[in-house]
């Protein structure tokens, strides 16, 4: 099954989308990821959705990446005595560490972290945002406030805490038992929440030992601040511009994401675009022209993937939501000025032989009538590489490793191809043209580049680069026994 566009897209499963006839048919409209939200379902919810994907990548022989989303720390104020109060601007409200039942004067904040950072001049935003908080005066267990904006603030309800680094694990009790149910049953990515330092990464790579890559969702000041050292210890990273938008002004949310994708992208890792992208989608078979907008600017900036949250998951329209993603997808990138944009914005710093070689496999497809450029990995690591070029030529993904074909579905451009281990580079080149066939890419009068590593096998040896015509014996003439 080829895509014909290069941006990937992610799915989110849920109530909406949990049973195999429903999975296979976002498959086949355009999903190329599937989330799964460990914040909502059981671990026995996960694993049957979890069980379906793979049941279906058996069935279309084609391989599917499943990422893990992990719910992170979740801070939230306690109850109150009437279930909600309403507060008014101006007005002096309390937050404390005492359990008693809230008022309209005080409630209960049942993380003593909160208090140890936060100095006066803080804000503290509740129920996304809606409701904020000056902090007056604060100590190890309050902090006295003026309401900057007022609101209905009623039990459980969210604190975001946008101005300091809190001294909070990226990963709680819940998570990390998560992530080890995750990793156990074979997920591909591990989506991380709440990230703030790259410290944050560092354990959770730690706890995966391997299993699975890391994708870092940046979701909060501290983790724009801290982008560059984040992003090189992540495998990959999801613009989260959900909480984004709650922790920071609005306006400042579009060129950040601007910022990030095009960071990500000279790192050669992949990123996500994601949060209410067609979010009317939910109730309506069609998105607004807005939301067609927004999903076309994360393309033409050059996300590897844009995603799909509650539009997937819960909404009433998931099929039409993957449908119209993929319908502005192929429109986007076959808009001249898409390519002028991509090539405009790279910026890669070369200073590797894989660099050089996977820069001159572009420069030569684009400049002759090759069909596709072909890369034998076993890391994925090329390939990564080879998508960071951001080529006008399909990229064909040759690998031995499953877990790698897998993971490589959300790299930009990239159409996975399950092969046989090589020894012999002439023994890649007549798969990778074989491949080059078969999946429709070329035919037999076609030449393809095939670049790889030798010795065969070895990570991060990419080191040969060869035009190669598709004809299998016109390879054995050229190269004889």
């Amino acid at each position: 099954m080829r895509r014909l566009r290069n941006v990937k897209i992610v799915a989110t499963l849920g109530p909406a989308s949990s049973d195999y006839d429903m999975i296979r048919k976002l498959f086949e409209a355009g999903a190329d990821v599937f989330r799964l939200n460990m914040s909502h379902g059981t671990h026995e919810d996960i694993r049957a959705r979890h069980a379906i994907i793979r049941q279906i990548e058996a069935d279309t022989g084609r391989p599917i990446a499943i990422l893990a989303d992990l719910q992170g720390p979740k801070l939230r104020v306690g109850v109150f005595a009437n279930g909600s109060e309403d507060l008014v601007e101006g007005a002096t409200f309390r937050m404390d560490l005492s359990d008693a039942p809230g008022d309209l004067n005080r409630v209960q904040l049942p993380h003593p972290e909160i208090f140890a950072a936060l100095e006066p001049g803080a804000t503290l935003l509740v129920n996304d945002g809606k409701i904020r908080l000056s902090v007056n005066e604060c100590g190890p267990d309050f902090a006295d406030c003026t309401v900057s904006v007022g609101g209905t603030i009623s039990n459980r309800k969210g604190v975001n805490v946008p101005d300091v680094v809190l001294p909070v694990a990226a990963l709680s009790d819940k998570d990390r038992k998560d992530l080890e149910f995750a990793c156990a049953i074979g997920v591909d990515w591990l989506a991380l929440s709440f990230v703030q330092r790259p410290e944050d990464v560092i354990e959770a790579r730690e706890l995966a030992k391997g299993r699975a890559a890391i994708l870092s969702k940046i979701e909060k000041p501290a983790a724009v601040k801290a982008y560059d050292a984040i992003l090189a210890v992540s495998d990959g990273i999801m613009v989260a511009r959900g909480d984004l938008g709650v922790e920071l002004p609005v306006q400042a949310v579009p060129p950040i994401q601007k910022r990030l994708v095009r960071g990500a992208r000279a790192a050669a890792k992949p990123v996500i675009v994601a949060t209410q992208m067609l979010e009317s989608m939910i109730e309506s078979p069609v998105p607004t022209r807005a939301e067609v907008s927004d999903v076309a600017t994360a393309i033409y900036e050059g996300a590897d993937a844009v995603m799909l949250s509650a539009e997937s998951a819960a909404g009433q329209y998931p099929i039409e939501a993957v449908t119209t993603m993929h319908n502005v997808a192929i429109s986007v990138e076959s808009d001249p000025v898409y390519r002028e944009i991509i090539e405009a914005s790279r910026k890669a710093k070369r200073t590797t032989v894989a660099d050089g070689i996977v820069a001159a496999a572009r420069e030569i497809a684009e400049a002759t009538d090759i069909k596709a450029i072909c890369c034998f990995s076993q890391s994925g690591t090329t390939v990564s590489l080879v998508s960071r070029e951001r080529p006008r030529v399909p990229i064909l993904a040759l690998t031995p490793l499953m877990e790698t074909a897998r993971r490589m579905c959300l790299t930009w451009g990239t159409h996975c191809v399950l092969t046989e281990e090589q020894d012999r580079f002439k023994g890649a080149v007549i798969s990778a043209a074989r491949a080059a066939r078969e999946e429709g890419f070329a035919t037999e009068s076609d030449q393809i580049v095939v670049t790889a590593g030798v010795p065969f096998n070895t990570q991060g040896t990419t080191n040969i680069l060869r035009v190669a015509p598709c004809d299998e014996r016109l390879i054995h003439r050229v190269d004889p026994e």
